[in-house]
């Protein structure tokens, strides 16, 4: 049966993707009449499936868990899953916002599993991981937006791998923050990650019930309450950002307290159902970003067109003091 992009499914469990996913936002997906040729700087090999990639695989699906790596397609998947290291998505597979630069699945999710935590505690462990990355989807169908349930992943984590340093990289918790934030002292992450993703000017387009000022308060908020936890973020370039709104947004997030940024090039996952590349950022302009967040007080920079925002997250954090 063929899903309706114009009246997507109200099933719980029913996960849209690509134009399925995006024909509900409000301001909608203008392709580009030719698309902008990808740079040579921009290469990224295939993943083997065999040893330690396959073997991760093998794990996650065996533990019923999923990975933003897998669901976001990102293009250092085989690079990380080949040294064991993996971004760890809780909560299900399916979100509840529509961000038409995002791979992941749109729809109403299913109920928590309760036993996810366990089962993360315990693929942590058996992997030997010693620094991982917890993200979720948007879960504003939960009261706490799903706070606890970080809460709780964290606690297991830690029971089961106590050697093991924990990012987390959480959603907004719009109209939940006071909520949210205050759940965390049961269990502090190493750092807290809250992507800002792109320039004011862009958010009706590209973060669809999203707040840009709601999220340096996440971010600032959080600081205030756990001056001791490393807190990082970061955004994407290609989408139509100026190269100073780039230098204003890194303004924004020391102004805001935060430690450590990433800013990656954005590439379109899919060719109709997401936000066209609009640049692709040279080299040298990253290299300047990156020389520019050092000097307004940047504990750590991660900046490459490559760059994610959990990619070499162990690197990252150690660079930051972590």
């Amino acid at each position: 049966m063929t899903q309706d992009i114009k009246q997507p499914s109200k099933e719980v469990g029913v996960k849209l993707k690509g134009e399925a996913k995006t024909a509900r936002i409000p301001i909608k997906i203008v392709q580009l009449d030719e698309r902008i040729k990808k740079p040579d700087w921009i290469r990224v090999q295939a993943p083997s499936l065999n040893g330690r990639f396959g073997e991760i695989k093998q794990i996650l699906r065996n533990q019923k868990l999923h990975t933003v790596c897998e669901e976001a397609a990102c293009p250092n998947i085989g690079e990380c899953f080949g040294k064991g290291t993996a971004t760890f998505m809780i909560m299900g597979d399916i979100c509840t916002r529509r961000c038409p630069f995002c791979d992941v699945g749109h729809g109403r999710p299913n109920p928590l599993d309760a036993q996810e935590p366990v089962h993360l505690g315990e693929t942590i462990a058996a992997l030997k991981l010693k620094y991982v990355v917890i993200t979720s989807v948007d879960r504003d169908d939960l009261r706490d937006g799903g706070a606890q349930h970080f809460v709780d992943c964290i606690m297991q984590s830690r029971l089961q791998s106590p050697n093991t340093q924990i990012e987390v990289l959480v959603p907004d918790f719009r109209g939940r923050l006071d909520i949210a934030l205050d759940l965390f002292k049961q269990a502090l992450p190493d750092v807290l990650n809250h992507n800002l993703e792109t320039a004011p000017r862009l958010y009706k387009q590209a973060r669809p019930g999203s707040d840009y000022q709601h999220s340096l308060d996440l971010l600032k908020n959080f600081k205030a309450m756990y001056p001791d936890v490393r807190t990082k973020s970061g955004i994407m370039v290609g989408l139509g950002e100026t190269d100073e709104e780039v230098i204003q947004v890194m303004h924004d997030l020391r102004a805001h307290d935060v430690d450590m940024i990433t800013i990656g090039q954005y590439l379109q996952p899919t060719a109709t159902g997401h936000l066209p590349v609009l640049r692709y950022v040279h080299p040298d302009q990253f290299k300047a970003f990156e020389k520019f967040a050092y000097e307004i007080g940047f504990k750590h920079a991660a900046v490459g067109a490559m760059v994610r925002s959990s990619y070499h997250a162990d690197e990252q954090a150690h660079g930051a003091g972590v």
